[in-house]
C-alpha cells in the first residue's frame, strides 16, 4: 500500500517518470508555457520549481546539481540567466497549473503549464522564400503593383494592373519546354 506516498506514479516505471518530467521541464523552460494532461502538469511543475530554487542558489554546486538533474547544461544556463532574475523577490510558487477541459481521445483532463512571471514571447523564425527566376515581366509587375499600392495612400486616381500575358519562349523548361519544341517541330 502506498501511504503517506505523495507524489504521483503517472502510470510508468520510474526511470519513464524521471525522463518524463525532465523533458516537460525543459519544455517549459524553452516555451514558457505547455499542454499536457492534468496530472503530468502538476509533477512538472512541482519539478521545475525545485529547480528554480536550487538554480537561485547561484553557485558552481547548484549549477552543476542542475545539470545532473536535468541531464542538459543548456537548461541550467537558461534557468540561471533567464528564469531565476524574473523570481528574485518571489519564495515559491514558481509555475501554475491552468484546468483546459478533456482530450477528446482517452477523455484525460488537459491542462496548461506555465510560468507566474511575465516572459516575452520567443521570436519564431521566419522561413525564407525562395527566389524565383528572375524575367523581364517580373519587375514590371512588381513596379505596377508598387505603382497600385501608392495609389490609394495618396488618394489619386487608381492605376489599373493588366494581367500580362507569358509567351511560349518565355515559358518555364524542363520536360513541358522540350515537349512543345517536339511538338512544334522546332529545333532551337
Amino acid at each position: 500500500m502506498r501511504h503517506r506516498r505523495l507524489r504521483r506514479k503517472l502510470g510508468v516505471r520510474s526511470e519513464h517518470r524521471e525522463a518524463l518530467l525532465r523533458n516537460l521541464v525543459r519544455a517549459l523552460v524553452f516555451k514558457k508555457r505547455i499542454v499536457t494532461t492534468y496530472a503530468q502538469a502538476k509533477e512538472a511543475g512541482a519539478f521545475a520549481d525545485k529547480m528554480v530554487t536550487l538554480a537561485k542558489q547561484e553557485g558552481l554546486h547548484a549549477r552543476r546539481l542542475l545539470v545532473s538533474k536535468t541531464h542538459s547544461d543548456e537548461i541550467a544556463k537558461m534557468l540561471i540567466r533567464q528564469i531565476v532574475p524574473q523570481f528574485k523577490d518571489r519564495k515559491g510558487g514558481y509555475t501554475r497549473v491552468l484546468r483546459l477541459g478533456f482530450r477528446p481521445g482517452d477523455g484525460a483532463q488537459k491542462a496548461l503549464l506555465e510560468w507566474t512571471a511575465v516572459f516575452e514571447a520567443p521570436a519564431k523564425k521566419t522561413k525564407k522564400k525562395k527566389e524565383e527566376k528572375k524575367s523581364s515581366e517580373k519587375p514590371e509587375v512588381k513596379a505596377s503593383a508598387k505603382e497600385v499600392a501608392k495609389a490609394p495612400e495618396s488618394k489619386k486616381e487608381t492605376a489599373k494592373v493588366e494581367p500580362v500575358e507569358k509567351k511560349d519562349s518565355e515559358k518555364k523548361g524542363g520536360f513541358l519546354k522540350s515537349l512543345r519544341k517536339f511538338l512544334k517541330g522546332s529545333e532551337d
